[in-house]
């Protein structure tokens, strides 16, 4: 049997500029963000990078479950929680006092029957169950910005295998990080190849899009249109997005296909 896991001893901090609440680990570095007065919207580019899932399934029943591998401030899953109303969210966080937070200073709701919160390693709950989900958000770093066993081939396998027929995992990389392409490759590995590596935004994020089940084959014409919806609906402006993808990648016939 494996040792358990240890609670992460770092600080976890909180921090407030011109209407926005941070979250921090022990560092100067903005883990986690809110705008005040909009508490459901994602504030970090990199959050809304991850979202872009959306734009690559038809929307309506589509995700109908998500795991989100790391808590932070619940950016993410707030959002799920607001604008995907049939969807049953699922959070593994490892350390206690990041839940007491989020709920506290960044209003995570308390809905367990929407909304489950599990406190545990992200890696030990992925290799130790049989549970699929359409969307699975990999969001899980130190204060020294390591993802450790979140990082590894026997991680990424596990995720591969946990995701539904029509399942899609975001993973969020440090693009200048020097191990990025170490973890691309990974990535690959692990998904037989079916990886889309969107081009890194202003903060240094790059967000992976990964399947093992049904394919991605989308147009950017039809990205475009659901992107213009889903800004209608939830005000995250994904066009951008779709733009710096355009420009950084071939798309052969104007499709994105993994």
């Amino acid at each position: 049997m494996r040792p358990a896991k240890k609670t992460p001893q770092h600080a976890v901090d909180i921090s407030e500029d011109s209407g926005v609440r941070n979250l921090h680990f022990g560092s100067d570095w903005i883990q986690s963000a809110m705008r005040i007065a909009r508490p459901w919207a994602l504030e970090l580019a990199y959050t809304r990078e991850m979202m872009a899932g959306l734009l690559m399934r038809p929307t309506g029943q589509w995700p109908r479950s998500a795991l989100l591998i790391g808590l932070g401030a619940g950016s993410l899953a707030k959002f799920i929680y607001r604008y995907l109303p049939d969807c049953r969210i699922t959070v593994v966080e490892i350390n206690p006092q990041v839940e007491y937070i989020a709920r506290q200073y960044f209003k995570l709701p308390d809905d367990p029957r929407r909304l489950d919160v599990v406190i545990g390693c992200g890696a030990d709950y992925m290799l130790g169950g049989d549970r699929r989900f359409d969307m699975m958000l990999i969001d899980g770093y130190d204060p020294d910005a390591k993802a450790g066993v979140l990082d590894t081939d026997p991680f990424y396998q596990a995720c591969r295998a946990r995701l539904s027929d029509k399942g899609l995992c975001s993973i969020n990389l440090l693009g200048r990080n020097r191990g990025f392409a170490g973890s691309v490759e990974r990535i690959r590995s692990a998904f037989d190849g079916r990886v889309a590596v969107f081009p890194s935004c202003d903060s240094g994020n790059t967000i992976a899009f990964a399947t093992g089940g049904e394919p991605v084959d989308v147009s950017l014409d039809e990205m475009r249109a659901r992107a213009i919806q889903l800004k209608k609906d939830t005000r995250l402006d994904l066009l951008p997005t779709i733009s710096r993808l355009q420009l950084g990648h071939p798309l052969p016939e104007g499709r994105l296909s993994i």
